[in-house]
């Protein structure tokens, strides 16, 4: 069946039997703001908290908060997943970053979420800059990092783009290709390889321990030389003859007391005195070079 529908022209009233039209408002409302479940009202809490001072009150309103808002500060940990980190210590950071906004929140600024969401992210990425690199980096680096790593990822987006360039990534930032460079070496200092790390295949393939060097004792022998080098030249000079024979021209003690006329015992005593001499003033040298005595002097 059809039904006509009145037209209303301007200058023209309606028909008494003609239907009334439902009422409009001029312009559609704007949907209201979506509230996560997690966001609680807790606004009445908060004033109260504001009123109390330290005590056993105080502290319980404070717990009852932090438990309503624990979840919110769930879900934004949980937003940094996958990234090296366990969701459970994410967790951890992010709580600890709500008991702060909690602390430092004043009910006559606006809604709390707005306050803690901001503080509880930046205390997880803040962990993240502080506990989470291997190899500590300053911060003007990570933020370059983290500009290179979003551009590289933007530039990608198109399945079979080749890898850009740093002069594609430092065009796509507007940061210069030595900040590009920094930022990329960045890119492989938030973990470090296992010294176990294989660095080539097949039978003869070694690992990264292999290509480090190690200590090398000779430095040592060097430094003990050249510092009983003055304390020898200040010997007498059978003092020298000896030590010479004993340690050079590996002889006997009773070959060099032969040798010189003397006896055996003699020959230990004048070693012993000889070598403690020397020792005691290559000693005394190191102390004054470290600014802690004087050169021992006998």
């Amino acid at each position: 069946m059809l039904i006509e529908t009145p037209t209303i022209r301007p200058g023209t009233t309606e028909s008494t039997n003609a239907p009334a039209a439902p009422a409009t408002t001029a312009t559609t409302a704007a949907p209201a703001r979506r509230r996560h479940d997690d966001a609680p009202d807790t606004m009445a809490l908060f004033g109260r908290l504001a009123g109390l001072t330290d005590g056993p009150e105080r502290d319980a309103v404070r717990d009852e908060l932090v438990t309503s808002w624990l979840p919110m500060a769930h879900r934004i940990a949980g937003r940094f997943r996958d990234r090296g980190e366990s969701i459970e210590d994410l967790r951890q950071v992010a709580a600890l970053g709500l008991v702060k906004a909690i602390d430092r929140f004043d009910p006559e600024r606006g809604a709390f979420e707005s306050y803690a969401v901001p503080t509880i992210t930046g205390e997880v990425k803040r962990h993240f800059r502080d506990r989470m690199w291997a190899l500590r980096v300053p911060r003007r680096v990570q933020e370059l990092r983290n500009k290179v790593r979003v551009a590289r990822r933007e530039l990608t987006q198109s399945p079979g783009s080749p890898e850009p360039s740093v002069a594609a990534v430092a065009a796509h930032t507007g940061l210069t290709e030595d900040e590009v460079s920094a930022g990329m070496e960045a890119l492989e200092s938030f973990s470090t390889l296992s010294l176990d790390a294989e660095l080539s295949a097949g039978d003869d393939g070694y690992s990264l321990a292999d290509t480090l060097g190690a200590a090398d004792t000779s430095y040592d022998t060097v430094i003990d030389r050249e510092s009983a080098k003055e304390g020898l030249r200040r010997l007498p000079e059978r003092e020298r003859a000896i030590l010479y024979m004993r340690f050079f021209e590996d002889m006997t003690q009773s070959r060099i007391a032969d040798h010189l006329g003397i006896s055996q015992m003699h020959v230990s005593r004048l070693i012993s005195r000889s070598c403690a001499r020397v020792r005691d003033e290559a000693m005394g040298q190191r102390a004054v070079r470290r600014g802690t005595g004087r050169p021992v002097r006998t």
